[in-house]
């Protein structure tokens, strides 16, 4: 494998060993352990490998703990001095809540460092490979740089575009049907489907929901069956404020985007432990690209959609789905059934919306779909 870095104009290309690859494979798997804990920062590995043995590693843990590069620095002492650093994310240069890792990688002797990607913060890309370069550390960047994009794929969303990825989760019959036309939904898939949606809930930062499903479902949103130090935000699209004081969902606190407040809905939902953002659209409705922006703002990486087919429907419609998780369980349920997005009627066969298929597996008895918009 081939990976490219300059920090000038001449680039310089670099093969990678087996060793490099076992290593950096290695770094992404303990970055993994900060899967649910890290928002708003990134999920980041880090091995230290000195004469062919591992001498230290370590993963960012939280906001505002040391990161990865310190806790493995700490794990090899003396033995860090003249090995190389396989980690998962160029190291930081700037002061934040935690000193720069590319000076204590300089400090500790360090001689080589393997990073799989840049910082996608366009501000301090680069600085710090700079750094370790002006350090005389022998500086390779691009080992299994997709795989470490995939794992922060909100953070380099948030940093790229200033809004978070957006995962929208469904859950239908093979027929495309969400629940029946009473509204009967509980349970279209099986209990192991349900238990992988909770890890998908865990890992966001925001669960984002209709006042539809709200008021159809009355559901808490949280995340339930897996061990996890946090609880994502929970966010209500309700243009006209109908949700309930007494909702579940509102228990712990939530977001409610509307688009005028009425003052005395407010005055109650406030009081039941909600907080009110007023986002107009010129339609009329919600604002979602306004919401997305503002979710950036707050440092929020990754959106996890669990709604009905009118928000779904919306969030299509703007181009703002960036992944569809989509589960299929082997039954029909008829024509009459609810869908899985509202929209206009298509009138000519160009009007469809294309997504490439990433991933397809069984989960249980049940069909699991990873979807993304085609090019």
């Amino acid at each position: 494998m081939t990976a490219r870095w300059s920090s000038a104009p001449a680039e310089i290309s670099v093969s990678f060993s087996a060793a490099d690859h076992a290593h950096m494979a290695r770094a992404l798997r303990l970055a993994e352990r900060g899967l649910f804990t890290t928002m708003p920062n990134p999920r980041v590995g880090c091995v230290i490998v000195r004469d062919g043995v591992v001498v230290g590693e370590g993963w960012h843990v939280r906001a505002g703990e040391p990161h990865a590069e310190v806790h493995a620095l700490r794990a090899a002492g003396v033995h860090a001095r003249g090995a190389t650093a396989y980690v998962t994310l160029e190291p930081c240069s700037h002061h934040g809540r935690t000193p720069p890792c590319a000076n204590a990688l300089i400090d500790a002797g360090v001689a080589r460092v393997v990073a799989a990607m840049r910082d996608p913060n366009p501000q301090v890309s680069g600085r710090g490979l700079e750094l370790l370069t002006l350090a005389g550390v022998s500086v390779q960047v691009g080992l299994l740089e997709n795989e470490a994009r995939e794992l922060n794929i909100g953070f380099v969303s948030r940093m790229t575009r200033g809004q978070p990825w957006v995962r929208l989760k469904t859950a239908s019959s093979l027929d495309g049907k969400t629940a029946l036309l009473n509204g009967a939904s509980k349970w279209i898939t099986g209990p192991a489907a349900r238990a992988d949606v909770q890890r998908w809930r865990a890992r966001a930062c925001v669960i984002l929901t209709g006042c539809g499903t709200v008021l159809a479902d009355d559901p808490r949103m949280n995340v339930r069956e897996i061990e996890t130090p946090r609880q994502p935000l929970k966010v209500i699209v309700d243009s006209r404020l109908a949700t309930p004081p007494n909702a579940k969902i509102l228990h712990g606190g939530a977001f409610i985007a509307c688009v005028q407040a009425d003052p005395v809905r407010r005055a109650a939902l406030e009081a039941a432990g909600a907080q009110i953002l007023e986002l107009p659209g010129a339609d009329g409705r919600v604002d979602l690209a306004a919401l997305l922006l503002e979710f950036g703002r707050q440092g929020v990486n990754e959106v996890h959609v669990e709604a009905g087919a009118t928000l779904n429907g919306a969030l299509l419609a703007a181009g703002l789905v960036d992944e569809w998780i989509s589960y299929l369980a082997p039954v029909a349920m008829g024509h009459a059934a609810r869908g899985l997005f509202n929209g206009p009627e298509l009138t000519e066969m160009a009007g469809r919306r294309a997504f490439e298929m990433r991933d397809m597996r069984m989960v249980g008895d049940d069909i699991r779909l990873t979807l993304r918009p085609a090019p």
